[in-house]
C-alpha cells in the first residue's frame, strides 16, 4: 500500500510539473507582451490629463486678463458694482469650478491708502482698514473680491504683501507683466475654513505700454488682479476627467521640495504606493511635477485573455494531480489534523487553569444566571470563603451596593461591546467592605457551554486608602508652606526695622562725633597741638568711614529686598554709560577700555547697573598703578560674561573670600573700598539664578566670569 501510494505522488507530481512549465512559459511571453502595451496606454493618458490641467488653468488666466482689461479701460478704479457686474458675468460657480472668486489688491504706499481710504468712504463703501496692522513701505490691501460671502467679506483690506508666499507671486507678475501662480497656501481669509489652493495673479498698469525696466514697472503699477482655486474642488469639478483606475497629484518643485498642490482623492489608495510615470511642466512661473499612479494591476484587454488561457491551463494540471492524490491523502490529513486539534485543545485548556490558579487577582467563571461556575485561589481569598464554598452562589449577592436596571443594561451594552469595567464594595465572610475592580467579558465557546462570561476581581482597597493618605499629606503641606510663607513675610518686615534702626538711630551718634568734631576744630584748633589734631582728624575719619559701612550695608540688604523687574537688557549700553561716568570722574586717566557690541541678556535693569559698576569700578580702580591699563567686556564661548583687567589681580588661595562682606585682599592704604561691592555683585548674580567665578594672579590683573539665567519660557499643555 506504502508502495503504490509513493508511485502514485511520483507520477502525478511529474504530470503537474510538465503541465505547469508549459503554461508558465506561454503566460511569461505573452504577459511581458501585454504588459509593454498597458504602460503605453497608461503614459498617453497621464500626458493628456496633464494637458486637460493646463487648458483649465488657461480659463483662469482669461478670466484674470479679462478683469485687468477691466482696470485698463476704466479712468479711474472700478467701482465695487462694476467689478460685481463683470464677476457675475463670468458665472464662476458654472464656467469656472473651483475659483472661489476674483479679486483686485490694490499696490499703494501710506499715502495712497489714506486716498484710497477716503475714496471709498465718499462712494460709501465705509471704514477700509488694512490687515495685518502695523506700517510698511507699500501695501498690497484686496479692494474687491466677488462673489460676496461671509469669507470674502472677511477678505477686504487684507495686505497681501505680508504673506511672503503671495508676495513673491505677485512681485514675479509685476516684474514679468505675466501672469504667475504662487506656491500651495492655506485660502485664508478668502475661505473661512482656510483650505488648501493657489492665488493666481495678474498685473495691472498704469500706461497702456508695457514697462520696459524693472523700477519702471514698479513705478507703474496699480496692483493686481487676482483668483484663489481650492485644491480639491478643481479636480473634483473641473472635467478633467481621471477614470477610476487612473490617481495622480500635482507638486510645486519650484523651490526644490515637494508641495502638495493637486491631488485626486484615489492617490495612494493602491497598497504599492508605486508611481508609474511623472512628467515636469512649467505653469505660470511654477515648476509642477505630474505624479501618475494605476490603482490596481496595469493590464490591457489582451490580458484578461491571457488570464483566462493561463488560469484553464493551471487548473486542467491540478485536476490531473488532484484525482491521483485526493484519496491517498485524505485520510492521512484527516487523521493529522485531528491529532494536531486534540493536543491544541489539551493545552489552551491547561494554560487557562495556570492562569486561574496562579493569578494573583481574582478570577471568576459566570453561567448564564449569573451564578458561579468555578474560582480561583485568589478570589476565595478575597471573599474570605473556600473556593468550593463558593461554587453555585451568585456573584452579586457579595456585593453591598446593588445594580438598578439601567447600570445592568449599560453593563449588557458594554460587554457586547468588549469589556466592562467598574468599581463596588464586596462584603467579607468576616463582615468587612473592600473596594474592588472589575472587568467582566464574554466567554465564546460552544452553544451548549455552561461558562459564558469571565469576571476578574482585584482588590483595591490598600491603594484608594494610600491615595486618599497622599491627599490628606498635601493639604498638610500646603498649610506648612503657608506658615513659613508667613514666617518669611514677617522675617522679612523686621529686616527692613532693622535697616531703618540701622539708618536713623546709629547714624544720629555719628553725626554728633563728627560734628562735635568739626566745631572743635574750627573753634579750638589753635589751643590744640599737632598731635591732637591728628588725633582729631583719626575721630572725624573713623566717624566717615563707619557712616559709609552703614550706607554700604544699606545698599547690600535692599539688594535682596527690592522689587525685582526683570525685561530686556543691553548690557553693552549699560557698559558703555559706567565706563563714561568713571572717565568723567578722572578724566587724567589713560585706559583701554573694550566693551563688545550686541551684548544682551533678560534681568533687573537697576540691579545690572550695580553689578557692572561695581565689576568695572573694581577694574578701574585696581588699575591705576598699571602703566598700559586694560579692561574688557564681553561674552565667552560658553555664552558667560566676563570683566577682565591687567591690574594688580589677587591670590587665587583666596578668592573664595573675594564675595564676603568687608573681605580685602589688599591694605586700604592702597586702594579705598569699604569690602562689599563683590558681595553686592554676588548677590545680584545669585537673585537672577546665575553664577559668579573670579580668576587672577598677582601683577598679572582678574577676570570675574557670571551667568544672568534668562526668564523661563511657559510649559506648553
Amino acid at each position: 500500500m506504502r508502495a503504490r501510494l509513493r508511485r502514485g505522488y511520483g507520477l502525478a507530481v511529474l504530470v503537474l510539473v510538465g503541465a505547469l512549465s508549459m503554461v508558465a512559459l506561454y503566460a511569461h511571453n505573452a504577459s511581458e507582451r501585454e504588459q509593454r502595451l498597458a504602460e503605453g496606454s497608461f503614459v498617453a493618458e497621464a500626458e493628456r490629463l496633464a494637458d486637460a490641467v493646463r487648458q483649465r488653468l488657461l480659463q483662469y488666466e482669461l478670466s484674470i486678463r479679462g478683469g485687468v482689461a477691466l482696470h485698463s479701460a476704466a479712468a479711474d478704479m472700478p467701482t465695487t458694482r462694476q467689478w460685481r457686474g463683470y464677476v457675475e458675468g463670468l458665472d464662476i460657480a458654472r464656467q469656472l469650478p473651483g475659483m472661489v472668486g476674483l479679486g483686485y489688491v490694490a499696490y499703494v504706499d501710506p499715502r495712497g491708502l489714506a486716498e484710497l481710504q477716503l475714496r471709498r468712504r465718499a462712494q460709501g463703501e465705509g471704514l477700509f482698514s488694512v490687515t495685518p496692522r502695523g506700517a510698511r513701505e507699500h501695501y498690497g490691501a484686496i479692494v474687491y473680491f466677488e462673489p460676496e460671502t461671509l469669507g470674502s467679506r472677511a477678505t477686504i483690506g487684507y495686505d497681501q504683501l505680508s504673506d511672503p508666499v503671495r508676495r513673491a507671486a505677485m512681485e514675479a507678475a509685476r516684474d514679468t507683466g505675466q501672469v504667475r501662480l504662487s506656491a500651495p497656501v492655506t485660502l485664508r481669509p478668502m475661505v473661512a475654513d482656510g483650505e488648501p489652493g493657489v492665488l493666481m495673479f495678474g498685473p495691472v498698469y498704469r500706461t497702456a505700454r508695457f514697462p520696459e525696466t524693472p523700477v519702471a514697472r514698479e513705478n507703474a503699477l496699480m496692483g493686481w488682479v487676482f483668483a484663489p482655486f481650492r485644491s480639491e474642488e478643481f479636480i473634483d469639478r473641473s472635467g478633467v476627467g481621471a477614470g477610476a483606475q487612473t490617481a495622480f497629484r500635482v507638486v510645486d518643485v519650484t523651490d526644490g521640495g515637494d508641495a502638495p498642490v493637486l491631488q485626486t482623492r484615489n492617490f495612494d489608495a493602491d497598497p504599492s504606493g508605486r508611481v508609474l510615470h511623472s512628467l515636469t511642466q512649467t505653469v505660470y512661473g511654477r515648476t509642477w511635477r505630474y505624479d501618475f499612479q494605476h490603482i490596481g494591476p496595469l493590464t490591457s484587454g489582451g490580458m484578461r485573455e491571457l488570464q483566462t488561457t493561463l488560469v484553464t491551463g493551471v487548473l486542467a494540471s491540478l485536476l490531473l494531480f488532484a484525482v491521483v492524490l485526493t484519496l491517498a491523502r485524505t485520510q492521512s490529513r484527516a487523521e493529522f489534523l485531528a491529532r494536531r486539534l486534540s493536543d491544541s485543545y489539551r493545552r489552551s485548556e491547561q494554560r487557562f487553569r495556570n492562569a486561574m490558579r496562579y493569578s494573583a487577582i481574582g478570577m471568576v467563571l459566570l453561567d448564564r444566571n449569573g451564578a458561579i461556575v468555578e474560582t480561583n485561589p485568589a478570589m476565595a481569598q478575597i471573599a474570605g470563603l473556600e473556593q468550593a464554598a463558593m461554587t453555585g452562589t451568585r456573584l452579586s449577592d457579595y456585593f453591598v451596593d446593588a445594580q438598578d436596571q439601567v447600570t445592568r443594561t449599560q453593563e449588557m451594552q458594554a460587554l457586547r461591546e468588549g469589556v466592562h469595567r467598574s468599581t463596588r464594595r464586596l462584603r467579607r465572610c468576616d463582615g468587612d467592605i473592600r473596594q474592588v475592580h472589575l472587568a467582566s467579558t464574554l466567554v465564546l465557546g460552544e452553544a451548549d457551554s455552561e461558562v459564558t462570561r469571565l469576571v476578574q476581581v482585584d482588590d483595591v482597597t490598600e491603594r484608594l486608602r494610600a491615595e486618599a493618605q497622599v491627599h490628606a499629606l498635601n493639604r498638610t503641606l500646603e498649610s506648612r508652606v503657608e506658615q513659613r510663607t508667613r514666617e518669611l513675610t514677617q522675617a522679612n518686615h523686621e529686616l527692613e526695622s532693622f535697616a531703618y534702626i540701622v539708618s536713623h538711630d546709629l547714624r544720629a551718634p555719628l553725626r554728633s562725633i563728627d560734628g562735635f568734631g568739626r566745631i572743635l576744630a574750627e573753634r579750638y584748633g589753635d589751643a590744640i597741638d599737632a598731635q591732637g589734631q591728628d588725633y582729631l582728624a583719626r575721630v572725624r575719619n573713623a566717624a566717615a568711614r563707619m557712616d559709609a559701612l552703614i550706607d554700604a550695608l544699606l545698599k547690600m540688604s535692599r539688594i535682596s529686598r527690592g522689587e525685582f523687574k526683570r525685561s530686556p537688557l543691553d548690557l553693552s549700553r549699560l557698559a558703555e554709560e559706567v565706563v563714561a561716568e568713571l572717565r568723567h570722574a578722572e578724566p587724567a586717566r589713560q585706559v583701554e577700555i573694550v566693551v563688545a557690541p550686541g551684548l544682551t541678556a533678560e534681568g533687573d535693569t537697576a540691579l545690572v547697573r550695580n553689578l557692572l559698576q561695581n565689576l568695572l569700578g573694581n577694574a578701574w580702580k585696581f588699575t591705576a598703578d598699571t602703566a598700559e591699563a586694560r579692561i574688557e567686556f564681553g561674552r565667552g564661548a560658553d555664552g558667560a560674561f566676563f570683566v577682565r583687567d591687567n591690574g594688580a589681580g589677587f591670590n587665587a588661595d583666596y578668592a573664595g573670600k573675594l564675595f564676603r562682606p568687608f573681605q580685602r585682599l589688599h591694605r586700604e592704604d592702597e586702594y579705598k573700598g569699604h569690602g562689599v561691592g563683590l558681595a553686592s555683585v554676588k548677590r545680584i548674580v545669585e537673585r537672577h539664578g546665575g553664577t559668579i567665578l573670579a580668576e587672577g594672579a598677582p601683577g598679572q590683573g582678574a577676570t570675574f566670569r557670571f551667568t544672568l539665567a534668562r526668564k523661563p519660557e511657559p510649559s506648553r499643555p
